[in-house]
């Protein structure tokens, strides 16, 4: 019978079946097997008809041959007997290609062929065969097997102390599903909602909700049919996983663990706390595998935090790894660890949750103050911690668009995030948001689960070194703002009076625009005039009067080339308006010089700054020491222009007044001195230096007055450094 191709789904279980099945299913093909046979039967005849005739010639040459010695006879006969196996072997294929000649065009039958592997030999070499395996073996799940409750895959053991171990288990009973649905409910990776439910080895579900499994048996009210299904199962598990189960209770009554037994109290889905990439931070625990590498063996475990991106908020994963040792160790000792076996685990959530409100305050653009630990990042991309202190600004979408450094994308929240997200708004009214956007102050957003599970860090700029930093959030501060720096500028009260009207009026949203929208709407302040006269301090009393940040920047930073020029400026000013802040662009010749036809790229920067300056629209201060070289283009774009002369005797002594008031040493120094201080043909930089020596040197001899003759220390030195002024040359 000619080999049958099985459709899909109804492959036999058994040579027999597949033998008398393909006899059936043959008979109703495009190519019957009727037809075949008579195919068959005809070739059959005309073969023995012509075998007869050749039979007959041989019979009539042996006669009128001599005969032959026996030897010869018999080597006439096995010549005869190869010509015979050669014209069978011509006549077969003949057969065979007029049975090609009568099957259905290819791919026309409306079946499926089945093709098997062969045996594979000692080199591991095989095919695919049309002969059904003898030694196939029926189903071992089928029907019967079915009607249980629980199905056990066994294989043989490779522990000394059982012959067999389960490979896996099959759940099939629907009451056990249920329970295990309320037993392993959140438990990642498994759905006992499923037709199949199954579990392999070691069954490690079962060993993290073994608690709760033995909880759920005890039950009073228990129906006794799902008690017993419930019992069968708790004995399949003893056996198997018994001794696992004992060392995980042991582990966690003493507290400690093997490195081999580390997964059992990691179970997915609950808190782990690690001082990772910072201090103390709780995590949502994934899932763990062991891995090795050139350094040895680790169990690496990928955790969630709740992290910011700019505009919402969302989950980070993270990757923390526990390098292999040798024995027991505390388990709270370990670099990280599940949440319930810290000292004092509700103390610490309390604490987390805390800082984690902090934390979401800070979504947006903030201005505050820091002092302490902060992070950059090498060439190589690598975490770097430094020490810093001033004024930042926390804004990560910001930090996103413009830092070179890497950015975290986030994840979206799972069902069971967005199921807390729903509860919580409910539980907080319809008037608050949660996980909205970081531009809404004062809005709550996150439940405390996620708060707890916030990041230690958020990212932003700091304005005193020009970097975009990682900002650990238990160093961030509120700005504490100097509000006496304008009063005590020495400048002419008009003056004050007309650089604090613009100021305020911008800060205040002036509707004053250009003929064309969005064009000259900035302040354009230009400060010019020696140096230490107070045109610096100026730009930094006004921001303080007004409560925003001072982004100061140097002609130096934003490059000599024209493109360096303007893809920098563009960015800063983008940013300013963005902070709402005051721009400082401090000596900034280079810029405001006339243009000239024999430095065409210097021309270029000049131009790129003027089209720049035509649409800021926020506040801006230049200061200047050449205000003669002014480019005339310039004058018609700045607002309000202030020669700042040389200080007279009187802004000197006023000067040296205001910084003994805010030294931190008491100063002893009498009217007379300072009378005679002033006329001293210093600028304000010179005597806030020299004031600045002095105590330092009154703090290295240990006096608790800042006394005269440490000023004339001071002075003494200064008058022999080379371009000191006359007039100090000739003091004392």
């Amino acid at each position: 019978m000619a080999p049958f191709c099985w459709p899909s789904g109804l492959r036999p279980r058994s040579k027999k079946l597949a033998d008398t099945t393909a006899e059936k299913l043959q008979s109703d093909s495009g190519s019957s097997a009727t037809d075949i046979k008579e195919v068959e039967s005809t070739t059959k005849t005309d073969d023995a008809k012509d075998k007869g005739k050749d039979a007959e010639k041989k019979d009539g040459d042996d006669k009128e041959k001599d005969k032959a010695t026996s030897e010869a006879k018999d080597g006439e006969e096995k010549k005869d007997g190869d010509e015979k196996k050669d014209d069978d072997k011509k006549d077969g294929e003949e057969e065979k290609d007029k049975v090609k000649k009568v099957l259905a065009p290819v791919g026309s039958v409306s079946s499926a062929k089945n093709i098997y592997k062969s045996v594979v030999d000692d080199d591991g070499n095989w095919t695919w065969v049309d002969k059904y395996p003898e030694d196939a073996e029926e189903a071992a799940e089928n029907e019967e097997t079915a009607t249980y409750a629980v199905l056990v895959r066994n294989m043989k053991s490779n522990d000394s102390r059982k012959k067999l171990e389960a490979h896996s288990i099959i759940i099939q009973s629907p009451l056990l599903k249920t329970v295990l649905a309320e037993v392993l409910a959140d438990y990642p990776g498994v759905a006992c909602e499923l037709e199949r439910l199954e579990f392999e080895a070691p069954f490690e579900p079962f060993v993290h909700r073994w608690a709760e499994f033995v909880k759920y048996m005890d039950k009073p009210d228990l129906d006794p049919k799902i008690k017993e299904h419930l019992v069968v199962l708790r004995d399949i598990l003893v056996y198997e996983i018994g001794d696992s189960i004992k060392a995980f209770e042991d582990y966690v009554k003493n507290g400690v663990v093997t490195f081999g037994h580390l997964w059992m109290i990691f179970q997915p889905g609950a808190i782990i706390v690690s001082e990772y990439k910072g201090p103390m931070s709780a995590f949502e625990l994934v899932e763990t595998e062991y891995m090795a590498n050139q350094c040895g063996k680790f169990l690496e475990l990928r955790a969630d935090c709740v992290d910011y991106g700019g505009k919402t908020f969302g989950r980070y994963q993270e990757t923390i790894v526990i390098s292999e040792f040798i024995g027991a160790k505390k388990i709270n000792s370990l670099n990280v660890y599940p949440w319930v076996f810290h000292a004092n685990p509700d103390k610490l959530a309390a604490d987390l949750t805390k800082r984690g409100e902090l934390w979401e305050s800070l979504a947006g653009y903030h201005y505050k103050s820091y002092s302490g630990k902060a992070v950059t990042w090498d060439r190589e991309g690598k975490e770097v911690q430094i020490q810093i202190s001033g004024r930042i600004i926390v804004d990560t979408e910001s930090f996103n668009r413009c830092s070179p450094y890497p950015i975290r994308y986030l994840n979206d929240w799972n069902a069971k995030d967005l199921e807390r997200l729903s509860k919580f708004r409910e539980h907080i009214g319809p008037d608050a948001k949660a996980d909205n956007n970081g531009d809404d102050e004062g809005t709550v957003r996150l439940p405390p689960y996620h708060q707890m599970l916030a990041r230690s860090r958020t990212r932003g700029y700091s304005l005193k070194l020009k970097k975009w930093l990682d900002f650990f959030v238990e160093y961030v501060e509120e700005v504490t703002w100097n509000t006496e720096a304008f009063d005590k500028l020495v400048l002419p009260a008009d003056q004050k009076e007309l650089i604090m009207a613009f100021s305020e009026s911008q800060l205040e949203g002036s509707s004053f625009d250009d003929v064309i929208s969005g064009k000259g709407k900035g302040i354009i302040c230009l400060l010019s005039g020696p140096p230490g006269v107070g045109k610096t301090l100026t730009a930094e009393a006004v921001a303080e009067s007004l409560k925003v940040p001072l982004h100061t920047l140097s002609s130096g930073e934003l490059g000599s080339s024209p493109w360096e020029v303007e893809r920098g400026l563009t960015s800063i000013l983008e940013l300013v308006a963005r902070w709402n802040a005051i721009l400082l662009l401090d000596e900034c010749d280079v810029f405001l010089e006339a243009r000239s036809n024999h430095d065409l790229e210097r021309n270029k920067v000049v131009s790129i700054f003027l089209r720049t300056l035509e649409y800021y629209e926020g506040i801006m201060f230049m200061t200047t020491n050449r205000v003669e070289n002014i480019d005339a283009a310039f004058q018609s774009r700045i607002h309000v222009s202030l020669e700042y002369p040389d200080l007279t005797s009187a802004s000197r002594r006023q000067i040296w007044t205001n910084f003994l008031k805010g030294a931190y040493i008491k100063s002893a120094l009498t009217d007379a001195d300072i009378q005679e201080l002033g006329e001293l043909k210093l600028n304000g930089r010179q005597i806030k230096n020299v004031l600045k020596t002095a105590q330092l040197l009154a703090s290295r001899r240990k006096s608790p007055l800042l006394e005269r003759k440490f000023i004339n220390t001071v002075l003494d030195v200064e008058k022999k450094r080379p371009g000191a002024p006359q007039m100090m040359a000739h003091y004392m």
